[in-house]
């Protein structure tokens, strides 16, 4: 934020501090100016003090205290002018000087402006939409990983969910990062502007204690702004990843290095639309093949369709509209309506003491299918330790995967996998490699610990007219109108 002030009052209060008529009570460290008129206060010197104990760190670089703990620093904006805004050379050095074959990250990172994006797979900032942000400073926070991260330039209190620095399932585990930005000092709202924690520094850290991950960590959100870095899939911790190229300018127009040399096209790309199937699907709702007397709820890019063959009378398929080969392969709005679906089935089945159980396999299919399968919620308790269970006596390895995550995140454009979703948000999923059994979410259902209808785990055999289909999705239809978030 802004240390300095440019009134009468706050210049005469500061000339007491300079002469020694007032003096901070603790030392004092701050970033340089944002803004010109400050920068009369900060007098030609990169960094040093300024009065006692009040030290001006300088534009950019690293405060290591006696204890170990390593602070790095940024000062000024993005899109500043003369003295208060930060140059691609500033950030480049910045990196640099810290990159190393043992990097792990820093401990804190100080800057004034936000980080664009920061909010995205988080909570939401108070007051609206967050600020801007700036694109380098996320790239920054993406590279350095630090363990907290300020800014204070907007003068609003956030504090973001903690956010994790690797891939989950891809990578070794890696130490969180919790954004905070504080308000002003003194505002009227009595938001909160300090934040005082203890803090043990990364280099005295057990790695097993460093890398421990909260129940409430999220995704990185900065890989939708700035993508992924180019790392391979078997990380070994041998070196910092650092790929980005700072060279695009204030603006946010960096690029990142392909594993093919060149540079992405610049500017918003326009949505794609699905591909298209490659013979006849069954799923693809303008298709002639598909059996539209099962189709329940259509929105603007999924629907919801009575299973074919269904366990039980109400097992249903989250489908998109288009032809999207899996949850990895979807798009943003597809996601996004699927969780409506989803929360939608939710409620309407704990309305009838009931529980979701939600999964996918994509594996020997073509076409995108959320499997949505209710057990009474008495059962509902048992069912992943009946999956675990089944699991390792097939000798497939069903991975537990944090809440927040994503799968995009987790799984490679095209690889096979099954993934399981219960009624309180819990995850897992299995990397297909070469066999898997592909009634298995079926199988596990209908076993006798849960469903106890065997006889119903092959879905070709459990095949009714299409007269009764068409009542029963009529039935369903009713049940979910007042659930359905395309009727409200």
């Amino acid at each position: 934020g802004d240390f300095f002030g440019i009134s009468a009052g706050a210049r005469t209060e500061w000339q007491q501090y300079q002469e020694g008529e007032k003096r901070a009570p603790i030392a004092t460290y701050v970033l340089g100016a944002n803004k010109p008129e400050h920068l009369e206060f900060y007098g030609d010197e990169d960094g040093g003090e300024l009065c006692e104990n009040i030290t001006y760190l300088g534009r950019k670089g690293v405060f290591t205290g006696a204890s170990g703990l390593q602070v790095v620093y940024l000062s000024g904006v993005e899109d500043g002018e003369g003295g208060c805004c930060f140059s691609k050379t500033d950030v480049t050095a910045l990196c640099e000087s810290l990159i190393s074959k043992n990097f792990k990250g820093v401990d804190i990172l100080l800057t004034s402006p936000w980080p664009r994006g920061v909010t995205n797979f988080g909570n939401s900032a108070d007051g609206g939409a967050p600020p801007e942000g700036s694109v380098t400073v996320a790239e920054i926070a993406k590279i350095l990983r630090p363990r907290y991260h300020f800014s204070g330039l907007e003068g609003v209190f956030y504090e973001r969910l903690p956010y994790r620095n690797h891939r989950v399932l891809a990578e070794s585990d890696k130490h969180v990062t919790r954004f905070l930005a504080l308000a002003k000092v003194g505002n009227p709202e009595k938001k909160k502007y300090l934040y005082a924690f203890n803090l043990t520094p990364l280099t005295h850290m057990d790695q097993s204690e460093l890398v421990k991950q909260p129940h409430d960590v999220t995704e990185c959100p900065y890989k939708s702004e700035q993508g992924r870095q180019n790392q391979p899939a078997d990380d070994d911790d041998t070196g910092p990843q650092y790929r980005y190229d700072l060279s695009g300018g204030a603006h946010g127009q960096g690029r990142k290095r392909g594993h093919h040399g060149g540079d992405r096209g610049q500017g918003e790309k326009k949505p794609r639309p699905p591909p298209k199937p490659t013979g006849p699907c069954w799923f693809c709702l303008a298709s002639p093949e598909v059996e539209k007397h099962l189709v329940v709820s259509v929105g603007d890019h999924t629907y919801l369709a009575l299973a074919k063959g269904g366990l039980v009378p109400d097992h249903v398929l989250i489908l998109p509209i288009g032809h999207y080969q899996s949850m990895v392969e979807a798009t943003a709005e597809v996601h996004e309506e699927i969780e409506k679906y989803k929360s939608a089935l939710r409620r309407m089945f704990h309305a009838r003491g009931k529980e979701c159980v939600f999964y996918e396999r994509n594996f020997k299919t073509q076409h995108l299918q959320i499997q949505v399968v209710p057990v009474p919620s008495d059962l509902s308790d048992e069912v992943k330790e009946v999956f675990e269970e089944q699991s390792q006596m097939k000798n497939l390895e069903l991975a537990e995967l944090p809440k927040h995550t994503d799968l995009k995140q987790v799984v490679p454009s095209g690889a096979p996998y099954f993934y399981l979703e219960l009624h309180n948000g819990d995850k897992f999923l299995h990397r297909i490699r070469k066999f898997f059994p592909l009634q298995f979410g079926r199988e596990v259902l209908a076993s006798s610990p849960l469903l106890d209808m065997s006889d119903r785990a092959d879905w070709r055999n459990c095949k009714a007219s299409k007269e009764e289909e068409t009542e029963t999705a009529k039935t369903f239809r009713k049940a979910f109108q007042g659930f359905d978030f395309n009727l409200m």
